[in-house]
């Protein structure tokens, strides 16, 4: 059994508990946080909490050393540093919290470092734009159907566009609604529900087009906590649902193994990162890529920048040498 997996539902002790609940509702997001990040950030106390009571530790009285033991765990377990970094920053705001509260004179996470991350900032993964033809072409295509069968092409097509063409994280593909589609004259709009801050996300042509197709023939759809879906389940007998972040996943796997792209670090996210790159490499506008992916830091920004102007401005491009010349 992996030592790190809960196994069981576990809680802290009440008083550490409460007062990660009010942290929880009051902090995290300037009291606006998310369901999805409430339930990452009480899994990842869930993990650690399980982690201490497995090995007779009291998780209100654990020391810097008791730390450093999980997070030598978690390299063993063969977590990424950046899940790490990820895992520790919980830990550190959970004992914050105890601080806060008077639970705890200290926080013994707090000078606890993740394992250094190698890898270079620039070095993520994205299609060229021959790749991103290849994969548009992979989707089955909506005209060659019809009835529900072009319903459910039309979303997948949808679906790829928003994250490989409009920048849309999973999450925000997930919680897209009906209702956050708007006209802006000539214009088709989707209010995006960032991580941060919403952002006004305009539609190109092409999409726009295929997205006044989708929604007239889709059927209305019954809508949850969020909203009225704008992608779900179509076809099922249990009715529609609000498409899961998983079968999103799963659906651009499935696209991305028939065009033959898929490889290690090529999945939703790096659509994400092909916009942004391509949307760079095609404009040159730093600031209009900074606003379409709605990162409020310019420096979030700036390595998709930097991965195509050092392509271009390589300095072994200007050495006025030829590979196999001969020696003069």
């Amino acid at each position: 059994m992996n030592p790190l997996v809960p196994y069981r539902p576990l809680r802290p002790p009440s008083d550490l508990d409460a007062a990660f609940a009010d942290f929880l509702r009051v902090d995290v997001a300037s009291g606006d946080a998310s369901d999805d990040t409430i339930r990452s950030y009480r899994s990842e106390v869930e993990m650690w909490v399980t982690w201490c009571i497995e090995r007779g530790l009291d998780p209100a009285k654990v020391t810097v050393a008791d730390i450093k033991l999980y997070r030598q765990a978690l390299i063993e377990n063969n977590y990424s540093p950046v899940t790490v970094k990820w895992k520790l920053s919980i830990l550190r705001r959970f004992y914050d919290a105890a601080c806060n509260a008077g639970l705890r004179p200290d926080n013994p996470a707090a000078g606890v470092k993740a394992p250094r991350q190698r890898q270079a900032t620039e070095d993520f993964k994205y299609l060229c734009d021959e790749e991103l033809a290849k994969l548009f072409a992979a989707i089955p295509s909506p005209d060659d159907a019809i009835g529900i069968e072009k319903v459910r092409r039309l979303r997948n097509l949808l679906m790829v566009s928003m994250m490989a063409l409009q920048a849309l994280r999973t999450v925000e593909v997930h919680r897209a609604n009906i209702e956050d589609l708007m006209e802006k004259g000539e214009h088709l709009a989707l209010l995006v529900r960032g991580k941060t801050r919403d952002r006004m996300v305009y539609l190109r042509p092409d999409t726009t087009k295929r997205m006044r197709e989708y929604v007239a023939l889709r059927s209305a759809g019954s809508s949850d906590k969020l909203g009225t879906p704008l992608f779900a389940t179509i076809g099922y007998h249990a009715g529609e649902a609000r498409l899961s972040r998983r079968t999103i996943r799963i659906y651009t796997d499935r696209f991305l193994e028939v065009a033959g792209l898929k490889r290690p670090g090529i999945s939703n996210h790096a659509l994400r990162h092909t916009a942004a790159t391509l949307g760079y490499l095609h404009t040159g506008d730093l600031r209009a890529v900074q606003e379409f992916l709605g990162h409020a830091d310019p420096r979030m920004t700036s390595r998709y920048a930097h991965v195509v102007d050092m392509a271009k401005r390589n300095p072994a491009l200007f050495i006025p040498v030829k590979l196999g010349s001969a020696a003069t």
